[in-house]
């Protein structure tokens, strides 16, 4: 499967695999970024993409710039549709100013397939174990 892509900053860098085997490609943000503490983002990456049909681009974090430097992605869902830039919502939830440098490493995208249902309104869902228990359901261990 080919991913198209589109340039449209001069400074774009075209996503990348790091290693054989990688599950995500990473992006690139195209000019130097600086967030203080408690800033968010949303962040331009020069690029746009054409997901085949049937694919979703879904977007994470970069361990390394959530882990190491407290900058964690609001995960991102690329539609197949759609044509326009991709962005990177980016919060920095260090204590520290942090700045990313253009060519740098921002976030990674997987390419999935996607299965769309039919939606039903009804007035009863079937029984399970689990029922209606939410948030901490399955026990502390």
């Amino acid at each position: 499967m080919k991913l198209k892509i589109k340039k449209l900053h001069p400074n774009a860098k075209i996503p990348s695999y790091a290693h054989h085997g990688d599950a995500g490609f990473d992006l690139y943000v195209p000019e130097p970024i600086t967030l203080q503490p408690g800033d968010r983002k949303t962040i331009p990456l020069g690029i746009a993409v054409e997901i085949p049909d049937g694919y979703v681009g879904l977007m994470f974090d970069k361990s390394s710039l959530s882990h190491k430097q407290g900058l964690k992605t609001f995960g991102n869902v690329i539609d197949s549709g759609y044509r326009g830039e991709i962005h990177a919502g980016l919060i920095n939830q260090s204590g520290q100013t942090q700045t990313l440098e253009a060519g740098q490493k921002i976030i990674q995208m997987l390419i999935m397939p996607v299965m769309t249902v039919d939606i039903e309104e009804v007035e009863m869902l079937s029984e399970s174990k689990r029922g209606d228990g939410a948030f901490g359901s399955s026990g502390k261990y």
